[in-house]
């Protein structure tokens, strides 16, 4: 399952250093790291993946949709919407036996969406990133994936 971005918390005498980290990006290796586990993800998605890479493509919808409000990098509302439904799609075919599967049209439209995530992983500096996770993180502590992805659509 993906992992969400871990963030060091550090003493008060840090703060300086801390506040101008969050200010660049995060390193390639960390970003490459994270987008990998997401493009392998939906990946296994298109051929009948498992509930851990529909969750993992689903955090990183919520997270390029939270990051993109932010201002780094653009998603179309139709892709969104698209993406959406194709996410709902494969939740509910997973949760009731049909498997966790993408059909073509979904996958076309979630492969774009984790590319702008990708593209976001490298160029939004990292307090875009941690106020995405800490939003994602409070999501997944109030609600199921499906009620959080339907309020975002």
């Amino acid at each position: 399952m993906v992992r969400t971005i871990p963030f060091p918390h550090r003493s008060p005498a840090g703060r300086a250093r801390r506040s101008k980290s969050m200010l660049l990006p995060i390193p390639h290796a960390v970003a490459n790291e994270l987008a990998l586990q997401v493009h392998l993800a939906l990946a296994a998605l298109r051929r009948g993946g498992t509930g851990d890479d529909a969750r993992a493509v689903l955090h990183a919808h919520v997270l390029a949709q939270s990051i993109a409000e932010a201002g780094y990098g653009a998603l179309e509302p139709e892709q969104v919407r698209v993406a959406d439904v194709a996410l709902i799609d494969c939740f509910e075919r997973g949760n009731t036996g049909g498997g966790w599967q993408l059909d073509e049209a979904g996958f076309e439209a979630l492969a774009g969406l984790v590319t702008v995530y990708d593209r976001q992983l490298q160029s939004a500096p990292l307090w875009a990133l941690t106020e995405a996770s800490e939003r994602l993180e409070r999501m997944g502590a109030g609600e199921t994936s499906q009620q959080a992805l339907r309020k975002s659509a």
